[in-house]
């Protein structure tokens, strides 16, 4: 992918100071996804992990909401009227945006505002960091279309935010949480204005890619791997990935700034 001359179809994107900056934009509609915008966000961050002139991203909704989700005509509609191979085909396909987004490389930070619902919770969920206003609304609605709260990874990722007992609420009752109650919660890291929740948004991002971007990733990826494992072997995965770490001039240069009284610039190598 080349970030400066992406163009999706989808979503808007904004590529600036190493920063990627993902839009939902069907403001009308309070941003619903469809079969293709979920195809289309999947294979940009599937494709971010060979794009290193990416550092970190941000991912907002357009029109002071984040998402309702999964779009009720032109998805839940469809839905209903399929067998088992094409719903099974549609749910890897969205349980494949979130390994997307888990497995690319760069930090991501979801600026939230409004309503955040269904699929767009997830979005939510899936990202490294989480912004919101005092004014987001998010809810894992699925039990009150039917369906479990098992959707798209939520009921591994969720417990492991929030708690166990605070995910089965959220999943089981398909309520909506408050901003407040997220923020106490720990799903949002923290809660800022509405004007400033995007540029909010895309400092964190901007401070996080003049980091060391290959750290960065090391410690997403130990993150993500480091769920089901005892721990010593925990212990041993992040002795060898510091180990990585260690033999990086991103290291050394750090090394040499703190010597020289001066703050280190990381390159990511």
């Amino acid at each position: 992918m080349d970030p400066e001359r992406f163009r999706p179809d989808h979503f808007l994107w904004e590529f600036a100071g190493g920063v990627a900056t993902v839009t939902l934009n069907r403001p009308e509609r309070k941003n619903p996804l469809t079969f293709e915008s979920y195809a289309e966000l999947r294979d940009a961050f599937r494709a971010l992990a060979a794009t290193r002139a990416v550092k970190a991203v941000a991912i907002a909704g357009a029109g002071g909401n984040f998402s309702s989700g999964g779009d009720v005509h032109e998805i839940i509609g469809p839905l209903t009227a399929m067998g088992i191979p094409g719903l099974l085909d549609f749910t890897r396909m969205t349980g494949d945006l979130v390994k997307a987004m888990r497995a690319c490389p760069q930090p991501i930070v979801a600026a939230v505002d409004g309503v955040c619902a269904g699929a767009g919770a997830i979005l939510a969920m899936a990202a490294d960091l989480r912004l919101a206003t005092p004014a987001a609304r998010t809810a894992f609605l699925f039990a009150r279309v039917g369906l479990a709260g098992c959707d798209m990874g939520a009921c591994a990722i969720l417990p492991r935010i929030v708690g166990q007992g605070r995910a089965a609420e959220l999943l089981f009752t398909g309520r909506f949480m408050s901003a407040e109650e997220g923020a106490r919660w720990g799903f949002y890291n923290r809660l800022v204005d509405a004007d400033s929740l995007l540029p909010e948004a895309q400092a964190l991002a901007r401070d996080l890619a003049s980091g060391p971007s290959f750290a960065h990733g090391i410690t997403k990826t130990q993150l993500n791997q480091e769920w089901n494992v005892s721990l010593e072997t925990a212990i041993e995965m992040e002795a060898q990935a510091q180990a990585l770490c260690m033999a990086t001039n991103d290291f050394r240069r750090a090394y040499e700034a703190f010597a020289a009284r001066r703050r280190p610039e990381f390159e990511g190598d």
